[in-house]
């Protein structure tokens, strides 16, 4: 259960980043209302996961894929497209995240 929680708060801490840069510095109340509620549920489902999974597993993964993910939203909904090296660094992380999972004895599974 420990992933499905840290799934759902990476999709909420996403859609709370996504949303960050269209409330113009928390002028625009849709958008800053989805701010504060994502950050809100991605914290209380990372504090979940923090009772279900090592810390240093839980936040590679949190942070590996939200940096991909936020970056995937960011070239949908605002047109920002990654250079060549950017995706290469990206690339870099998921396969990081990957070896976790793969080869790591501390990932639980």
């Amino acid at each position: 259960m420990g992933y499905v929680y840290l799934l759902l708060a990476i999709v909420a801490e996403v859609a709370a980043t996504t949303a960050l840069k269209a409330s113009a510095g928390f002028t625009r109340p849709g958008p800053s209302l989805v701010v504060v509620i994502g950050y809100g549920a991605a914290f209380y489902l990372l504090s979940k996961v923090m009772a279900l999974l090592p810390v240093g597993i839980t936040y590679a993964v949190w942070s590996g894929l939200g940096i991909v993910l936020v970056t995937l939203a960011g070239m949908w909904v605002y047109g920002q497209v990654p250079d060549l090296p950017a995706i290469v660094g990206m690339g870099l992380i998921v396969a990081g995240v990957a070896v976790i999972f793969l080869f790591s004895r501390t990932a639980v599974h």
